[in-house]
């Protein structure tokens, strides 16, 4: 077996969008499993608000002082994740199963994923303070649970981590894919959200460089999509050559046939910042 067919591609499962994926999308995912081995990091955002009325409430989310956005995270809520992802993962799990691919469930916490001290000042009522938010910046991912990585097969991870404290921690999950897909040598994230492209100016943008990727999530992106950018630039500074964020099937987007694709093997000489 050729070493190619050892790197995974790996997908993120954007939280908002799984219940929209229907069959002919699982179908086609199944289709390119069979040839790579695949690598999933899911999102759980429309099933804790699902489970509570309270995660979808604006105290439910922090704003720190350099004004980046978290989900207020204690170890209740760090339970809430793990049970509403135990549910999400047996749906995929049983979803691949139906159409030949084996799969199996990681936490991110138990030994793959490894975070940082996260921010403890936030904004509450107007006022800075101190709380105890159980989020933390990835510093490292040891690919070593990742052990049966071959075509026909597939992880499913959780994103959370663990610190040096050895406490569990909630990690942005497009971030800890774009971790992944480096410490794998992923020549492809795809990151599936329920959007069909990044757009600039209202116009979609089909090709676009990492550099200027950047330099639109510095100054325009806003929401869930400036930290999609974020973490395309992370991957690409891993290694990844090439990060695709669209809504359709895998196999559409790593074809360029819709989607944005950010990567920094721009094919001309004078690439624009949003190509058509």
């Amino acid at each position: 077996m050729s070493g190619r067919h050892l790197t995974p591609t790996v997908v993120k499962l954007g939280g908002s969008c799984l219940d929209d994926l229907d069959g002919s999308w699982w179908d086609d995912l199944a289709r390119h499993g069979r040839d790579r081995p695949l690598v999933l990091v899911h999102g759980w955002s429309k099933p804790l608000k699902r489970l509570s009325a309270r995660y979808s409430e604006p105290s439910a989310i922090l704003r720190d002082r350099y004004g980046n956005q978290s989900r207020w995270t204690t170890p209740e809520v760090i339970e809430d994740i793990k049970a509403v992802s135990a549910e999400l993962a047996a749906d995929v799990v049983g979803r691949l199963a139906d159409r030949g691919i084996t799969a199996e469930r990681l936490l991110g916490s138990d030994g793959l994923v490894s975070a940082g001290d996260g921010e403890r000042w936030w904004w509450r009522e107007k006022q800075l303070v101190e709380l105890e938010n159980l989020v933390g910046p990835i510093t490292g991912v040891d690919v070593t649970p990742l052990k049966s990585l071959r075509p026909g097969h597939a992880h499913l991870v959780t994103p959370l981590a663990r610190n040096a404290a050895g406490q569990e921690v909630n990690t942005d999950a497009d971030r800890a894919a774009a971790a992944i897909a480096g410490a794998t040598g992923a020549t492809d994230l795809v990151l599936v959200t329920d959007v069909g492209h990044l757009l600039i100016d209202g116009e979609p943008v089909r090709l676009i460089s990492g550099r200027d990727a950047a330099a639109f999530r510095d100054k325009g992106a806003k929401g869930g999509m400036r930290k999609k950018l974020r973490a395309a630039g992370e991957a690409l500074d891993r290694g990844v050559e090439r990060v695709v964020i669209g809504s359709a099937a895998v196999t559409e987007l790593l074809d360029g046939r819709t989607g944005t694709v950010i990567t920094d093997e721009l094919p001309s000489p004078h690439p624009s910042g949003a190509n058509a």
